[in-house]
């Protein structure tokens, strides 16, 4: 089930996004809206979330958290935007990655 994160999660929604992959949680991270989408199989699945709730797409980046070491991936096929001058699966750009970062700690980290 993908869950829309707009303040810190409780501790059932982080285990609600758990059960799809039981030690990280697939997220989709609106660095405008400063919102996040989590717990699908796919990163696609959360993007899809976020764009019905507003969301642009140019805005939108993925990556996995795990709650139980606190690291963040910035790796998802989502990422690929050649005219945002982002080539590969990996957020290239500092900036955008420390924004996915805030965002995903303020409102995953901690547990």
């Amino acid at each position: 089930m993908v869950l829309i994160i707009r303040e810190a999660a409780t501790p059932e929604e982080i285990e609600e996004m758990l059960k799809t992959w039981d030690v990280f949680i697939k997220i989709a991270v609106d660095i405008e809206r400063q919102i996040l989408a989590g717990g699908g199989v796919r990163h696609y699945e959360c993007e899809q979330e976020l764009l019905k709730d507003g969301s642009k797409q140019r805005y939108i980046f993925g990556a996995d958290w795990s709650p139980y070491t606190q690291e963040i991936v910035f790796e998802s096929i989502i990422n690929i935007r050649p005219s945002q001058n982002n080539r590969s699966m990996i957020i290239q750009s500092p900036q955008i990655r420390e924004q996915v970062s805030q965002i995903t700690k303020q409102f995953l980290g901690g547990m």
